[in-house]
């Protein structure tokens, strides 16, 4: 991929999202949300989904953003950014705005807000081919009310609405494949991205903004809370997540599959679920653990076969 930022001195010293926020010691999400306006500037206009950096980032009279921010509901973020950018040509057309600024048009929402509720408003968006990025982050569950089981909670996970007794081990249905739901609206780019790697989300959310239409980024959001996690290893947990194969970096830019961050010796997948209690209850079933090593094993084979090829089909799927 394109390198914007070849190290981390490179990367915007600016702060746009300041301190003073609400959010869980050991957030995912407040790191992805620092960098993506790091790298966004001034002339970008945040559109957000209720949500835990919703709740957590305006807690009036303060916010934690110094760019435009608009608050709506669950489900109509993208809906919402539509009608944004569809102002934004008016204005231009009008000659209000010079046609050389740009500004940015960028939706966020949780994976409640964007796998369930959200979904039919950010297909909507999709397939009228609106210049916005879309930014999902994954801390699959819905953690702000509850920590309820998503389309986005893994097999096997513990939530409040998925537990873990004699009969029930957990969730038992599989992640929903986000990517290759966009992918399906023929768009000119989407990508995952996990806040321990950097450099490759951030070039990815630059290469995003510069890329005319539609663009979506699912970003990997570890939860303290919810995952059941001590706030120090969130970041231990994205990086095994990657070095397991349980979550992969990529892009696929106009249909060109290509993986970001490759990992020639993938860790068995234990090491990602044993220091989360979501997952604890697995530990003394091993036959359920080598079923997760399957899954995963599957899925990595997949990306494989799917590595420098043109696609518009299944990707995540595990």
């Amino acid at each position: 991929m394109t390198m914007y930022f070849k190290k981390l001195t490179d990367i915007p010293r600016e702060e746009r999202f300041v301190s003073g926020h609400r959010l869980c010691a050991g957030c995912g999400a407040g790191v992805i949300m620092r960098h993506l306006l790091k790298v966004a500037g001034k002339d970008a206009i945040i559109v957000e989904a209720t949500g835990c950096v919703e709740v957590s980032t305006t807690v009036y009279p303060q916010t934690t953003w110094t760019n435009p921010w608009i608050h709506v509901a669950f489900e109509n973020a993208a809906a919402v950014a539509s009608g944004v950018e569809a102002a934004l040509k008016m204005l231009r057309k009008k000659g209000l705005i010079p046609p050389d600024r740009k500004i940015k048009i960028i939706t966020i929402g949780g994976d409640g807000g964007t796998f369930d509720i959200g979904l039919q408003a950010l297909s909507g968006m999709l397939e009228r081919g609106h210049d916005v990025l879309y930014v999902c982050y994954d801390n699959e569950a819905y953690m702000n009310t509850g920590i309820q089981r998503s389309a986005a909670t893994p097999y096997g996970a513990w939530t409040t609405t998925t537990p873990a007794g004699t009969k029930w081990r957990g969730e038992w249905r599989p992640k929903k494949d986000l990517i290759s739901i966009a992918l399906a609206h023929n768009i000119p780019y989407a990508a995952t991205a996990n806040p321990y790697y950097v450099l490759d989300m951030v070039n990815k959310f630059k290469k995003a903004l510069e890329i005319e239409g539609p663009k979506v980024i699912h970003t990997f959001s570890p939860c303290t809370p919810g995952w059941r996690i001590d706030p120090s290893k969130s970041m231990e947990v994205a990086k095994l997540a990657v070095q397991t194969g349980v979550w992969v970096n990529y892009e696929v830019e106009n249909g060109e599959f290509r993986v970001t961050t490759p990992v020639p010796k993938r860790k068995p997948v234990i090491e990602y679920l044993k220091i989360q209690g979501r997952f604890k209850h697995l530990l003394q079933h091993p036959e359920e653990i080598e079923k997760i090593q399957r899954m995963v094993d599957e899925y990595v084979e997949k990306i494989n076969s799917l590595a420098g090829k043109t696609v518009i089909g299944p990707v995540e799927g595990r």
